[in-house]
């Protein structure tokens, strides 16, 4: 049997974006467009393919083995979703093919596949038979579904009268439990609760280990990257890497931060100077969640100034705050002014961090009148290894537990 369960070889969707819907029309309006028509054509004729077409996908290559997860990330817009209707057979690409070795199954939206007028026992059989399955084999996962999905009271009930989370959790549990070989997952789980989310997350660590094939698709880079061994960037429709799910992550960041760097410079916002580059002493980039740490640049002071107030901050994935660090010139030196270059280190004690993504950066204003006020650094990603708790924290420390009998009870 061959270990390869997904390879993609230049595969390539085109949409049109020029055609329009005509609208209903007066009797003047279709006598005016009549006339019209000829200039029409050929102003159309004249658009080049560029602004006719948009191509969602271009020549995305990629091979991904028997028992990998996979996590497809990407800004809006980068071609994730496409990706995977691709691979579903749910619409053909323009160019390339994909091959798919094993049975598929597929959440990529909220109840695909179910019918609104049958009930959930119903849809289950539904799915399980597009899926490919016999119905003992349906019948042998029909219980472990419905606990899955907290759905038993509602059972034989029409799914229309669901709600959506009843729906979501439905349609995930039909698509997890019927022993699909590859299991293609957009961006649902952002629907469901908490205590859902880590269930699902959950079921598909188990489809996984049980050598079965995992695509991913999600903003919560938290999710990825606790069940994710690789991943693959999306960036307008082309692969921007393809490799550990740590250094995706952190391209991933990258390409959003450049955008956000390149958009501010076209609205003429002043770019980030003064600061040299970030690092990290001792490392690339990647710590373990238990390691103290110690963060370098140097800050180059053009103009002479009479004193600054520096800043170190540190956010997670979803912008929460972990430290703002601050520290004034008068605390380092009482007087004298200020001009030239500066090493700068910050040395961080063992924080205990949540493995995932962090942003950090550096940030100085001075004091009295200067030509300008304010310098910011680049960002820095962070990468933080080791052990999550599942529950998204910031913090995930390492506690010594000890429980000690009190007054112990028997129990008949």
């Amino acid at each position: 049997m061959s270990q390869i369960a997904i390879k993609a070889e230049r595969l390539s969707k085109r949409y049109e974006i020029s055609a329009k819907k005509k609208p209903y029309r007066t009797l003047r309006e279709t006598v005016v467009e009549t006339i019209a028509t000829p200039f029409t054509r050929r102003r159309r004729a004249a658009l080049t393919e560029t602004e006719r077409t948009v191509w969602a996908l271009n020549d995305v290559s990629f091979e991904v083995g028997r028992g990998e997860i996979v996590g497809v990330i990407g800004r809006n817009g980068a071609g994730k979703s496409t990706l995977l209707k691709l691979l579903s057979r749910i619409t053909e690409p323009s160019r390339g093919q994909a091959d798919l070795y094993g049975r598929i199954g597929s959440l990529l939206e909220v109840g695909t596949g179910f019918h609104g007028e049958l009930t959930g026992r119903e849809n289950i059989f539904l799915n399980g038979a597009i899926l490919g399955m016999k119905r003992a084999e349906i019948q042998r996962q029909f219980d472990r579904i419905v606990a899955f999905a907290e759905v038993e009271k509602f059972i034989d009930t029409p799914v229309k009268h669901y709600s959506t989370g009843m729906y979501l959790r439905l349609a995930f549990a039909v698509a997890a439990h019927l022993d699909p070989e590859i299991l293609l997952v957009d961006e649902v789980l952002a629907v469901g609760d908490a205590a859902f989310q880590r269930k699902c997350i959950g079921r598909i660590g188990e489809v996984s280990q049980a050598g079965r094939t995992v695509l991913f698709v999600s903003h919560n880079m938290g999710a990825v990257r606790s069940i994710c061994n690789k991943g693959l960037v999306l960036e307008a429709g082309e692969v921007s890497y393809f490799g550990p799910i740590s250094k995706s992550i952190e391209t991933y960041y990258k390409l959003t931060s450049a955008s956000t760097e390149l958009h501010a410079i076209n609205r003429n916002e002043p770019i980030r100077t003064g600061f040299g580059p970030i690092s990290i002493a001792g490392s690339e980039g990647t710590i373990d969640q238990g390691d103290g740490f110690a963060v370098c640049t140097t800050l180059q002071i053009a103009t002479e100034a009479v004193g600054f107030t520096l800043l170190c901050q540190l956010a997670d994935a979803n912008q929460r705050g972990v430290f703002h660090l601050r520290i004034d010139s008068s605390d380092i030196r009482a007087t004298g002014s200020w001009q030239g270059s500066y090493a700068v280190e910050v040395k961080i004690p063992p924080l205990w961090l949540e493995p995932g993504m962090y942003t950090l950066y550096f940030k100085v204003l001075f004091q009295g009148h200067f030509a300008q006020s304010k310098y910011v650094s680049d960002v820095y990603n962070l990468d933080v290894g080791g052990a999550t708790s599942g529950w998204n924290t910031i913090l995930c420390p390492k506690a010594e537990w000890s429980i000690t009998v009190m007054d112990e009870v028997a129990v008949a």
